[in-house]
Order: C-alpha cells, then structure tokens, then sequence
C-alpha cells in the first residue's frame, strides 16, 4: 500500500551553474565507471576470448546470458574487483543476482580466460561473497565452475601479494558455506563446464545438484601427473576424471549435458522444478517519483563541499516522492521516514551533515520501530562522522552514539545501503556499513570512504608533527611541513575513491545515480524471498 503523505517539494535548480558543474563531473566519472565496466567483461581479454572460442566454448558472461530468462535484470556483484591491482578487473570471477525460469538466483561463475579460472584473492572474496548473499536472501544458488585451482602464485610470493592470502589453514570457508545453504533447504546446483581439481572438484561434491558436459567436465582430486607421481598409475584427464565417467561409473554427476547449452538448459529445468516460494510478495509496482531522478547527477559536489538536503534524493528515488517524515523537527540532521520503492514499504535514514546528540537518538528511535512493523531499512550516507566538542560530549554523544549503533548492529530487519557523498568514521557504523550485516551496499561515484575527510587526517597528522618538534625544541622546516601535508592530504583522497572501495570488494557495486531506485526494488524484492522480521531484543542501551 503506498504512504498515504503528500510528494516532497524541491529547490533544486537544474538551470543552476552549481548544478551544471555537479552533472558535467558526474557525467564524467560514469564515463570511466563504463570503461572500466568495458574492461571487466574483456576478462584476461581479446586473446584469452578468442583461445575459449577455438575451443568451443562460450564465455562465463555468454553462459550467464544464456541461462537467464529473456529480458530479465541482472545485478553484477563487485565488477570492478581487483581495481588498481596487477590482477585482471573482476578478479577472474563473476558473481550477480538473475532470474532462471522467473527465480532470483545468485549465480557466480568462474571465468576461464582470467589464468584459466584460478581462484585469485579476490575471486576468493566474492565467492564467500556469493554464498553470503544466497544465505541472508534465501536464494537458490547457481555455479558455474572451470577453474584451474587456487593461483599458486600467490602461495609462493612475497610482498603485497603475499599479504593478500589468508594461511592455508584459514582457508575452506566458501565449502563450509556451501554445505549450510543446503542444510537451509536453499538449493545449490553446479554445472562443471572445464577442469575441476583437488579442492575444487568439492564444489560439484558439495553441490545439491550436478551437471556435467560430454568432453568438456573433468573432475579429480588429483589430475594425472599427480596421480602418476603418487602412485605411478598412467591415467589421461577423460578416463581419470571425464564426465562420461562421473556420470555413468562414480556417480558424482546427477545430469550429462551433450554441450553446454544443453548444460545451461538442464539447469533452468532444475530451477523450474524447485517449487521455489518467495516469503513476501510486493502490492503493485508503484508511481514514478514526481521529481526527474536524471537530477540525481547534479546533487553531489565532486569534493563533497556543497551542502545538501538528503530529501532531494528521497524525491527522485520514492514512489510518487511521497514520504512520511519522523520527527523533522528533532535531530534534523539525520531524516527518518517511510516510503515506498517499487511497492515495497521502507523506512529511510539520510544524513544532512554531522550527526548531533539528538539526531542519534532519534535515528535509534525509528530504527525500533521499523523492526516492529518488520520494515525494510535504506539508508542514504553522507555522513561525516559523529558530532564532537564540548556541547556535544555534555549533550551526551557517546551514549546517544552508542545507542544508535545499537539499534543498527541488532536490528534483523534488511539492510540496504547506498553511499551517496561522504562516509567517516564511525558515522558510517551509524548508518549501516558494509561491516553491520547488510543485505546490499551501493556506491554512487561520488561517495568516499575513510577514517576521516583527507584535510581532518592531514591536518591531524600535521599538528601532532608539530607538537612533537615543540617538545623537543627541533626547528620545523615549514615549507617541507606544508609538502607533506598536501601529499597526505591526496594520498588519503585517492584512498577513499568509490573505485578503490569497490576494488578491494568492501562493497557490492558502484552504480549510475539515475539507477538508484532500480537497484533498490530488484534488492527488496530479492530480500523478500526470506521472511522479513524484526529484532525482539537489543543489547543495554544506556540510557
């Protein structure tokens, strides 16, 4: 049913200079987003495509289409992994959510022109990433697998690289997972299109459902020349491991495909036949918001300088703009209300500045009573942190601070979270970070992600410098002080680009502004495929 309240007015001015500037930079940024994008589904790239396509074989993105229903959305999981590493952008795996036979599935695929499928450390992220995703939404969970294995590389480097991989002993997770979706009846099915080996060939094992291709499926813990090095059998990759094998001898296989449309075709047969129901079902689609979500791109200043009213956003993304709002005239600096998105009810958190005392409060407030009427959460942030000072500390900002967090780290209500602007410090754990269980985190282009604003950590530094050379009566040179003030000052601005964030997968996506209310329908309706109930207790709030 939609909130029965009156569309949000606006000021905004399209025909503003400070508008204009706004969209030529945000237009700008999306311009390298799609690049980039581009560049992601190149895989390891033209030659490495055009080696699968001698082959025979499709590529993961090829399959990924193929298995989908016709003209069905399809939300890529962490595209952009791996940005601004020496490792391939995606991270040689492609995860997302789709539609198979009119299910939402999650659906991770290994891409076999990426070091033929090795499992890189990011790879790693978004696979553990995947079966977060399938267990919190209840989804049913689809994989499509040919992979050479862990990327040894990494095990016997040094460095940075060497950093990026947990021990070996830590290792394991992702099969943990697996095996606790399908003891939560959520279905897991695994098609092997390639090379299945040692810890990988677990994952058909694991699996609900398997599906193998004549010629093309090779599984074994141990692939020839380990097995002749062990036990000094001769043995070739078809007859150790092959599908006609698992399929008509060992058993490991459930369904023998001829090639791998006919694979793709039997898995959108298994998902017809799951009986598969969602928890909640929306009431209608809704009415357009009443104001252009094309003004979404002239809202947010590049540098974040700007001021602006969150409900300017709230406008361009709600249905008909209508929204009811919480308390406006208390702790105005965070905006609480309801609304609805594509039909479905929410309750909304955006910032408008620092978070004051008594905002805090009242953002844990509505938190409550959101999760007593079992209401989704979204929360816009741009948030610079919690307020400080005297007044602030006399006003009670830790214990109103920790109450909120409170709420957000109890609240069992979904989390959707869009990063619009500014996100530090510990703001962004008032308003749902990635870290407090979140269904989904988006970033827009413009959002940035760090302990503090660049200037706030580079002036910081400099002063405690400063302190330290007055204590020891040491000279500061002042024009060296100001050099290396600037240089933190941009190594912390580029450090907190919506692209780095997103590289080091510590979110889902980065997305187009004008896709926002796009993105959160196709997420609410897939966190309806759970029962959606809200927190009956909470930690002690000190009160």
């Amino acid at each position: 049913m939609p909130v029965l309240a009156p569309p949000l007015s606006t000021a905004v001015d399209p025909a503003s200079p400070a508008f204009a500037k706004n969209r030529e930079d945000a237009l700008e940024l999306l311009s390298e987003l799609d690049r980039l994008l581009d560049e992601t589904a190149l895989g390891g790239g033209e030659k490495a495509m055009d080696r699968l396509r001698k082959q025979g074989k499709l590529s993961i993105r090829e399959r990924i289409a193929a298995v989908l229903d016709p003209d069905s959305p399809f939300l890529e999981i962490s595209p952009l992994a791996a940005y601004g590493s020496d490792y391939a952008l995606g991270g040689g795996l492609v995860v997302g959510i789709g539609v198979i036979a009119g299910v939402e599935c999650v659906v991770m695929g290994n891409d076999p022109s990426v070091l033929g499928g090795a499992l890189t450390p990011y790879a790693v992220k978004k696979w553990l990433r995947a079966l977060e995703i399938a267990r919190d939404n209840r989804l049913p969970y689809v994989s499509f697998v040919e992979s050479a294995g862990a990327d040894l590389r990494v095990e016997t480097g040094n460095g940075a690289r060497r950093a990026q991989l947990d021990h070996f002993a830590e290792t394991g997770r992702y099969f943990y997972d697996l095996i606790e979706l399908s003891r939560l009846r959520i279905p897991t099915i695994c098609v092997v299109f390639g090379s299945s080996t040692a810890g990988g060939a677990y994952q058909p094992g694991l699996s609900d459902y398997t599906v193998v291709v004549r010629q093309q499926s090779k599984m074994f813990l141990a692939g020839p020349p380990l097995v002749k090095m062990a036990l000094g059998e001769d043995s070739d990759d078809e007859t150790l491991g092959g599908a006609a094998l698992h399929a008509d001898v060992s058993g490991s296989a459930d369904y023998f495909a001829e090639d791998e449309l006919d694979a793709l075709r039997i898995c959108r047969g298994i998902v017809s036949h799951l009986n598969w129901r969602k928890a909640q079902r929306r009431v209608g689609d809704g009415d357009e918001p009443a104001h252009d979500p094309q003004d979404l791109l002239g809202l947010v200043s590049r540098g974040l300088r700007e001021a602006l009213d969150i409900r300017e956003v709230i406008a361009r993304v709600v249905d008909g703009s209508r929204f009811e709002d919480f308390k406006p005239r208390y702790g105005p600096s965070v905006v609480c209300g309801w609304a609805t998105v594509h039909g479905h009810t929410v309750g909304l958190l955006g910032n408008n500045g620092v978070i004051h005392p008594e905002a805090a409060e009242k953002a844990a407030h509505f938190i409550q009573l959101c999760n007593q009427i079992d209401v989704p959460l979204v929360f816009l942030q741009n948030v610079t942190g919690f307020m400080v000072g005297r007044d602030a500390e006399a006003g009670g900002i830790i214990k109103r601070g920790s109450q909120l967090i409170n709420a957000v780290s109890n609240s069992t209500v979904p989390h959707l979270t869009v990063i619009i602007g500014s996100s530090y410090g510990a703001g962004t754990y008032g308003m749902s970070g990635r870290a407090f269980g979140n269904r989904f985190t988006f970033l827009w282009p413009t959002a940035k992600v760090a302990v503090m604003g660049p200037k706030q950590i580079a002036g910081v530094m400099s002063l405690v410098r400063r302190r330290r050379a007055q204590r020891s009566g040491e000279p500061l040179d002042e024009a060296e002080e100001q050099r290396h003030t600037r240089a933190v000052e941009e190594a912390q601005e580029q450090g907190s680009l919506a692209l780095v964030a997103s590289g080091a997968v510590s979110d889902d996506s980065v997305i187009d502004p004008r896709d926002t209310r796009t993105v959160l329908g196709f997420c609410l309706s897939v966190a309806g495929n759970r029962p959606i109930t809200g927190a009956d207790g909470y930690g002690v709030f000190r009160l």
